[in-house]
């Protein structure tokens, strides 16, 4: 069974084609078979305009087209489409949605900042840890950062913040937005048991593969400020050349390693594992889930 989700972010929009094998014994092996992502951007017009620029929006369209025929081509049988905060906030998200429905035939749903955290969480990394431990996901995306917390398993606490990296770029989070999120984190993240760090998105996947640590490793806090400081340090344009980065990437590590060394702070957390999950991949786990419950 071939089945694809499409992630449009406020920095990104990704496709996600897997392959599905249902051995008769265990469980279901997800294989990934292309991943897409193009830099659309969203939130730079969006946060800052409270709409899709024309140029963005063409893009939003052609790049639907790319993805549908990459679905037809790999023969995929389920997808789901979602979109989050850019798309949410543009007065304008409505209309792009039905232009893509029109020229591709994709639907695309706008969801809430509480599903794309739940769709972290529904990649089950929580199945494989530790009991001894609670649990904070930390997704960050361009225009929100979602919060969960887990304990003995069970939810505790979630919230979608609009603190995003492409909003700090543009100067858009004011204080009273990060007393907030302190205040919630202090109020709601606490627990007998350590709490660590469950790190999402594109941008801590990154600092991660820079550090050179083991699959499966912790980075600690101490390490996210360091790097946070180097690359403060750094022109967009000396972080590409220095660390081998893409523009789009380059200039949001930074904005994202200031969300990810708060939280952590706030929460007195002092390492944060990176597995490789994504919206994208709840997306698929999500889908996979709900054909089995109709079967």
């Amino acid at each position: 069974m071939k089945i694809a989700a499409i992630d449009i972010g406020s920095n990104a929009a990704r496709l996600l084609i897997n392959e599905v094998l249902e051995p008769k014994k265990g469980k279901p092996e997800f294989t990934k078979l292309n991943l897409l992502r193009i830099p659309l951007r969203l939130g730079m017009d969006v946060f800052t305009k409270g709409e899709i620029g024309a140029q963005r929006e063409k893009m939003v369209v052609d790049s639907m087209k790319v993805f549908s025929d990459l679905m037809k081509i790999y023969g995929v049988e389920h997808f789901r489409a979602c979109a989050t905060s850019a798309m949410r906030d543009a007065r304008n998200g409505k209309q792009i949605i039905e232009q893509v429905k029109k020229s591709s035939g994709i639907a695309i749903e706008i969801i809430s900042g509480d599903e794309e955290a739940s769709l972290v969480f529904e990649n089950h990394i929580a199945e494989g840890l530790d009991k001894d431990f609670a649990y904070l996901y930390v997704d960050v995306g361009g225009g929100s950062t979602e919060l969960t917390f887990y304990e003995n398993g069970k939810l505790k606490y979630k919230n979608s913040f609009n603190i995003g990296t492409i909003r700090l770029l543009n100067n858009l989070v004011s204080e009273d937005l990060w007393k907030e999120m302190r205040e919630e984190i202090r109020k709601n993240i606490n627990s007998k048991k350590t709490v660590v760090a469950i790190g999402s998105g594109g941008n801590i996947n990154k600092v991660f593969s820079m550090s050179k640590t083991k699959d499966g490793k912790p980075l600690f806090l101490s390490g996210l400020k360091n790097t946070y400081k180097e690359l403060s340090g750094l022109s967009v344009e000396q972080r590409m050349t220095k660390h081998n980065l893409r523009e789009d990437r380059a200039d949001v590590l930074v904005p994202a390693l200031e969300i990810f060394t708060k939280v952590m702070t706030w929460s007195d957390i002092n390492k944060i594992f990176v597995p490789k999950i994504s919206v994208a991949d709840g997306l698929i786990h999500q889908i996979y889930d709900d054909l089995k419950k109709k079967k």
